[in-house]
């Protein structure tokens, strides 16, 4: 049986360019997703200028892309921030061809600001300044992200329904766009926050207040940035975020399916490489005493690492309204009801939204990119305005 480690995946320039739609011919082999009721643009946020090897580099900025419907109905933006090895793309459109989260934001009367990590897509990328990339082979993505039910390395793959064409593995067309459009990443988790972290606080100073919406690798910018500026985090959706907490695991498959990677904390706070205001405070991540529960929260997970009581407290956090957002078929499936444990503990207490309990069925972790990626936006977007009206 195969094995997959589950790791962890100032201003400089302003550019704003508002593009007026304009009609343009579809052929039948390219789907109609352009929008003509939108306004459009980007603009780059946080950087500096930055020697190293005897060049001079611009360092540390972060591309965001606007969209908005011609009248905005939503008193607060979404920002929409992509996981490892993705970009911005995950939330323009499908891999085949279908309406993205974008547009299905835009359509309920957001604005929408979609962003590319620091050092990765359109970004750029700097490996003499932020460090050695890696990258996704095909089988990571096809055994765990869109192809588990041929894989079954944890118990809900087999309810994997929703990928568009079936399993998502190679030869699918819409895996093989998905699979062509991943980039390389900074290969080093805790210097990915420290970038990224950053650039999402300008660009929140930049935009005003807004609603942080993050996909997995990401959630840990969403915790962070909450911690960090509550003021300006209306709300915080995180989709499948990073874990599970403290460690990462190894899917095995089998009875015993999971395994514990090293000894060594890969979220040495829990949920994130940088530090939390923790109240008492926490001087290093060995104030934080972890004890592993004995038993799942519920058949099919994994026993969650929690903090030994009494628990220190996340008092900024708890200023922020949360959801953790599941999908049926995904592996998080089988360790968000602990990262929602070990913030409640902490006293935070997010909303948890697991897909299947609100009739939708079969989804994976890239459910912005599955045949029902709609019906999954719209619980996502009435969360938001039950929260921020």
């Amino acid at each position: 049986m195969r094995k997959l480690t589950l790791l962890g995946a100032c201003a400089l320039f302003v550019l704003t360019v508002v593009v007026k739609a304009e009609p343009v011919p579809v052929t039948p082999d390219v789907p109609a997703t352009f929008k003509p009721a939108q306004r459009e643009g980007y603009f780059f946020v946080g950087g500096r200028y930055e020697g190293a090897g005897g060049k001079e580099f611009a360092t540390g900025q972060m591309f965001v892309q606007f969209h908005a419907p011609t009248q905005v109905t939503q008193p607060f933006p979404v920002v929409m921030v992509h996981g490892t090895a993705q970009t911005g793309v995950n939330f323009l459109a499908t891999p085949d061809g279908r309406t993205g989260w974008v547009d299905h934001f835009v359509e309920r009367g957001f604005a929408v600001y979609v962003v590319d990590q620091v050092g990765r897509g359109r970004s750029g990328d700097n490996p003499e300044v932020y460090g050695p990339y890696a990258r996704l082979a095909p089988g990571d993505l096809e055994s765990i992200f869109t192809g588990q039910e041929r894989f079954e390395l944890f118990p809900q793959a087999k309810l994997h329904t929703q990928w568009p064409g079936g399993p998502g593995v190679k030869g699918n067309e819409a895996f093989d766009q998905f699979y062509l459009s991943q980039v390389p990443y900074i290969a080093n988790a805790l210097k990915s926050e420290e970038l990224v972290n950053p650039a999402l606080i300008a660009l929140l100073e930049k935009i005003g207040p807004s609603v942080l919406l993050t996909h997995s690798q990401a959630g840990v910018f969403g915790w962070a940035v909450s911690d960090q500026r509550p003021d300006l985090v209306k709300a915080h959706v995180a989709v499948e975020p990073n874990g599970p907490t403290f460690y990462d695991i190894r899917f095995k498959g089998d009875a015993e399916w999971y395994e514990r990677v090293g000894d060594a904390r890969a979220r040495p706070y829990g949920i994130t490489r940088v530090p939390l205001k923790f109240e008492p405070p926490v001087n290093s991540p060995t104030d934080l005493t972890v004890m592993q529960a004995d038993q799942p929260i519920r058949p099919d997970q994994i026993r969650c690492w929690l903090q030994a009581e009494p628990a220190r407290k996340l008092p900024n956090l708890a200023k922020v309204p949360a959801v953790i957002v599941t999908g049926e078929a995904s592996f998080r499936a089988t360790m968000d009801d602990c990262t929602g444990a070990f913030l409640a503990q902490a006293g935070a207490r997010p909303d948890r939204l697991a897909l299947a309990e609100h009739g939708i069925h079969g989804n994976g972790h890239m459910m912005m990119l599955e045949a029902n990626n709609g019906a999954v936006a719209n619980v996502i977007i009435d969360w938001i305005v039950a929260k921020t009206h």
